[in-house]
């Protein structure tokens, strides 16, 4: 247990526990029992709270622990994976998909493959995806989150685990996603003071902010093709099929787009999601690039936040930063757990088990399958103990490798080309997991980046192949579902909202220089 952990630290993390958990029955209580409002928080959010939610939701324990591991074990380049999602994910979500989520009324990402493809593709995307939150998502953030307080204070790592997802799991099934957003601005929040506080208490033990620039004689992000985590080739696939599937084909992530009050808020949630991704991991990966002045001989780089914590801070501030990490856990868990039960309740549920189900049936579902997500979490943590090789966001990485190229294919060709058919959906989806899993078995030196790529444009081949030999639907079928030029700016009645400076363009393109910039400089 750490020795500077007093009674203080505990009084303020244990504030903070209860806090939070009450602020999520809280706001369960504010909401109705309405299929929009329990799954889309009543479609009422302003684009700070979509940007910050997004964030919140995005950077848990798998970044907070995950990536501060990579950045010791690796260096800068860990900020490629958070940055590529501002190139790649982000404007994929901005400039393609957002506007036919929002413009069809959407409440999950299945949807617009049933009213593109069909319900087969619908059913794969599903089942994929609900594998991914499980096996990847839940189980990952659990595990580093149970980790870093078992090396803290002596908590069981067993414990830690079912405490997380127990306390998580109440707001989250009663309240839906009004609760998990209004308990994850507040996570926010919590987490940037945390985090504010050991970078500079890190930063100043290490020697001051020049031990910082020291570290930019080495800083890169564009690393040799063969290089076993993250090859210069990853931008050419792996890298492009994750990032666009994780922001901007991902429940967990659009669903607080889709909650917006309108398509203004929701563009500029996305942005200001932009500049959050920019400049919080500066804050996580600053530190790992002056611990090993501190801690050269690491064993485990997923155990540097623990040290950090354990040997730098100070009375007071121990309490804060492991709210911080708690906050991370807590806001990635609520929203993917109401990610899970808003799919299995509109894409299972309603479609195949109880069609004719009322609004309260189907809210009575989503919570009750809220509970076996949770339970299942919990059980596939166990399998994450097995891996201690490399840092667990290289494993998250390589899991997300299995899923996902066939989803990022199925919504890729469907939105930009119209030839696209049901087939030729349906064979990118059913091939991304057996073709990854060959490869892996065939080439287990590759890095999975390259294996994810070649897997990606596999995909996307074998459904443009099958697709020229299989009818397509009709343009009048495909109306609102095909990307053209008038996705590039608002509907007609909201273009008076993007005058001046409130124009979503003018901070895009700031934040979007700013980031090839860096990557100009240290390519």
């Amino acid at each position: 247990m750490v020795s500077n952990f007093t009674t203080l630290d505990m009084l303020i993390f244990a504030v903070y526990l209860l806090g939070i958990v009450g602020l999520g029955v809280f706001a369960s209580r504010k909401g109705k029992d309405t299929n929009r409002d329990y799954f889309l928080a009543g479609d009422k959010l302003p684009w700070w709270m979509v940007g910050g939610s997004i964030i919140a939701a995005n950077i848990s324990s798998h970044q907070l622990v995950g990536v501060m591991g990579v950045a010791y074990d690796r260096g800068f380049v860990a900020m490629v994976v958070e940055w590529g999602a501002i190139l790649i994910g982000f404007n994929a979500l901005l400039w393609i998909f957002l506007p036919f989520y929002l413009r069809n009324g959407f409440y999950t990402m299945p949807e617009f493959l049933q009213r593109r493809f069909g319900a087969t593709s619908k059913t794969i995307y599903a089942l994929l995806v609900l594998l991914t939150y499980i096996f990847v998502e839940i189980s990952a953030v659990l595990y580093l989150g149970a980790l870093s307080l078992h090396a803290l204070l002596g908590i069981p790592m067993s414990t830690s685990v079912i405490a997380l997802a127990v306390a998580t799991g109440v707001y989250t099934v009663l309240g839906g996603l009004r609760a998990v957003i209004w308990t994850e601005m507040v996570q926010l929040g919590v987490l940037i003071l945390g985090m504010i506080a050991l970078s500079f208490t890190t930063i100043d033990a290490a020697g001051g902010f020049s031990a910082v620039l020291e570290t930019t004689k080495d800083w890169k992000l564009m690393m040799p093709a063969d290089d076993p985590d993250f090859p210069w080739t990853m931008y050419l696939g792996g890298l492009l099929c994750i990032s666009v599937f994780y922001n901007a084909t991902n429940q967990f992530i659009v669903q607080r787009t889709l909650a917006a009050k309108n398509e203004w808020h929701a563009r500029m949630g996305v942005i200001f999601g932009d500049y959050l991704k920019f400049l919080l991991p500066f804050l996580i990966i600053f530190p790992a690039l002056v611990a090993p002045k501190l801690f050269p001989d690491l064993e485990k780089p997923d155990l540097l936040f623990a040290m950090l914590v354990e040997h730098l801070l100070p009375t007071g501030l121990v309490g804060l930063v492991m709210a911080g990490l708690i906050a991370a856990v807590m806001s990635h868990l609520s929203g993917a757990i109401n990610s899970c039960t808003t799919i299995l309740t509109m894409d299972v549920y309603l479609p195949y088990i109880r069609p004719k189900a009322t609004e309260k049936d189907s809210v009575q579902f989503g919570r009750l399958s809220g509970m076996v997500v949770i339970v299942l979490g919990i059980v596939c943590t166990g399998l994450l103990a097995l891996y201690s090789e490399k840092p667990i966001f290289i494993y998250l990485m390589n899991a997300y490798g299995y899923f996902t190229p066939g989803i990022a294919t199925m919504f890729l060709l469907g939105i930009l080309w119209k030839r696209t058919t049901h087939a030729g959906a349906i064979s990118a989806g059913l091939l991304t997991v057996p073709l990854s899993l060959a490869l892996e078995f065939a080439f287990p030196e590759m890095s999975f980046f390259n294996r994810t790529g070649i897997v990606f444009w596999s995909c996307m081949a074998v459904c443009a192949l099958i697709s020229f030999v299989t009818k397509p639907k009709t343009d009048a079928e495909l109306t609102g579902l095909i990307w053209n030029k008038s996705s590039l700016s608002l509907r007609p009645e909201e273009r008076v909202q993007q005058r001046g400076l409130r124009n979503p363009f003018i901070w895009w393109a700031l934040i979007t220089v700013v980031v090839l910039f860096f990557y100009v400089k240290f390519a």
